[in-house]
């Protein structure tokens, strides 16, 4: 079976994605400013061994688990489910972007914004 990782483009798409979606979210008032103290060359790395993983382009991840890594950003700094759905929204818009087809998106949309993610991310 091809994995959505592979379905999208492997590597390369995951980077070119990456690159795009955080232009777009650095740009989207509702949710830039979560990351005006964040490295963005360390952040979008972790972003594309996530989806690497998430999408099935491998079995490993060695990155913290969503509640960690989101847990400050919810405690001091307000992060809600609107911020996460403006995220997901950033995603989504970035991949129609790109040309990738609405199964695509809608398998990516699947895994992204699935409820057991959301609650992780929203340490709920």
């Amino acid at each position: 079976m091809v994995s959505l990782f592979d379905k999208l483009g492997g590597t390369a798409a995951i980077d070119l994605a990456v690159e795009k979606f955080y232009e777009r979210v650095l740009q989207d008032d509702r949710i830039k400013h979560f990351f005006a103290n964040v490295d963005m060359v360390k952040q979008r790395a972790h972003q594309k061994a996530f989806l690497t993983y998430a999408f099935g382009g491998t079995d490993k991840y060695d990155g913290r688990y969503m509640r960690e890594a989101h847990k400050e950003l919810v405690e001091k700094h307000g992060l809600r489910s609107e911020h996460f759905d403006a995220v997901a929204e950033d995603l989504m818009e970035t991949l129609k972007e790109m040309g990738v087809s609405e199964e695509l998106r809608a398998s990516v949309a699947a895994v992204a914004a699935a409820p057991q993610h959301k609650k992780d991310v929203l340490n709920q």
